[in-house]
């Protein structure tokens, strides 16, 4: 499927992918997309020279690509369905308890075939969400270079906590992500902690035609505490669109014998049957679906679930809203108002005033320190590279309890708060 576009000099070698077809229509889907060709022309022109490189957090991109929307919410994308956590810790069997809590680590897949850009957080940036399945959700951006974020997400029925920390290869027109994590989940009834490995990404035509997303490999889910497992293998978009979006794979005892048969599509549903050692349906048995995406907005500009709208808006906020939360940065906000060249601007600012505050810390010899995350020094292996651990500290859980407990009914006029994640100077006052 590769093509150069046009046949022009510099452009050699150029990949498009048109997932409906194959390579003859290379040339005509390059057209396509949401560049205009003086646009896409200049943007390649600036970034064919990091062809290979990790472009994780080293370019300035332009606003065009980006959704309202920064790497935090995403990541509190994946409570969407968190009903199926809920399901995990009160079943009783175990094999039936990693298909439901398998299902909803794919789940957040259909939400990630968008093809805009989140915006990097600022270091010291924060999101929180209530107000959704009794849950109560906290991300932080930890480090800055390397780009890391870590989440901590609790109801009655399990905690999830997350490091992040997303490593990309850029490769013309399109960019490979790997999500070095850690990611465990603990289901509080009989204390069984789940370990999650997904596949990488894969967003393809992302100056030369329609960008689409794909996410071929296998997501493995473990049960730390048995040993059982299961692995679902993502299959990669084939010719004409072939086998895309398709998943399917096995629960496993700990003996590693088959249980349970998943399989399904990311962006639809997935369903299981009990199988017999071969991976075979057991006789008398019928699939069972156990997720079915919900219904999403018609024509939506940025591809959003109803959900996504929810993490964007102050309606699944706490009260007093921390002011360092991704809702109130102002370029994401213009950019949600449609005010591009507002955007562009405040996100100049804040890249600038995140520099510059980094010189004034250093030049004080000042150590940035998260607030509601620890570094633990635990350093652990991932299919992508090494990852330092971050652990929830407890503080959120506190900060929010003191809030509740004051019985203070003032609301905060969201209007008058400004974005503020700066936060090295006065630490102590925090």
């Amino acid at each position: 499927m590769h093509k150069s576009v046009n046949g022009l000099l510099g452009y050699e070698g150029l990949q498009v992918i048109n997932p409906d077809g194959g390579t003859e229509d290379a040339e005509a889907e390059s057209q396509r997309g949401r560049w205009k060709q003086e646009d896409r022309d200049g943007y390649w022109k600036m970034m064919h020279k990091y062809i290979g490189s990790d472009v994780t957090s080293m370019v300035t991109l332009p606003v065009i690509i980006f959704e309202p929307m920064t790497v935090l919410q995403k990541m509190a994308e994946l409570m969407e369905y968190c009903h199926l956590l809920d399901l995990a810790d009160e079943c009783e069997d175990p094999y039936m308890r990693l298909v439901y809590a398998s299902s909803w680590a794919i789940s957040v897949y259909f939400a990630f075939q968008r093809t805009w850009k989140p915006f990097n957080p600022i270091l010291g940036e924060t999101y929180e969400m209530a107000n959704h399945g009794g849950l109560t959700f906290i991300s932080e951006q930890v480090s800055h270079h390397p780009p890391m974020s870590a989440g901590h997400a609790e109801n009655e029925h399990f905690t999830y906590d997350i490091t992040s920390k997303l490593k990309t290869k850029f490769l013309g027109n399109s960019l490979e992500i790997y999500p070095v994590g850690r990611t465990r989940v603990k289901l509080k009834k009989d204390g069984v902690i789940l370990d999650l490995v997904p596949p990488p990404t894969k967003a393809n035509n992302l100056i030369f035609g329609r960008t689409w997303v794909d996410s071929p490999g296998e997501m493995i889910m473990t049960n730390l505490t048995t040993g059982d497992k299961v692995v679902l293998y993502f299959q990669p978009c084939g010719w004409f669109g072939a086998g895309r979006y398709e998943v399917d794979g096995y629960v496993y005892s700990a003996e590693e014998e088959p249980k349970i048969l998943m399989t399904g599509k990311w962006n639809e549903s997935m369903s299981c049957q009990p199988c017999d050692q071969e991976g075979e349906p057991l006789p008398g048995t019928e699939l069972k679906e156990i997720w079915r995406v919900a219904a999403t907005p018609e024509k939506d500009k940025f591809q959003y679930t109803y959900f996504a709208h929810k993490i964007n808006s102050f309606d699944t906020a706490s009260k007093k809203l921390l002011a360092s939360d991704s809702r109130l940065r102002p370029d994401r906000y213009a950019l949600e108002k449609g005010d591009m060249s507002k955007a562009a601007a405040e996100k100049s600012r804040l890249e600038e005033r995140q520099r510059a505050e980094k010189r004034n810390r250093e030049a004080k010899g000042h150590q940035f320190t998260p607030r509601w995350f620890n570094m633990t020094g635990e350093v652990t292996p991932t299919p992508w590279g090494d990852l330092e651990v971050y652990e929830y500290n407890g503080r959120y859980t506190e900060h929010r309890a003191r809030i509740d407990s004051s019985g203070s009914i003032d609301e905060i006029d969201i209007n008058t708060v400004e974005f503020n994640p700066w936060q090295y100077g006065d630490l102590s006052a925090q």
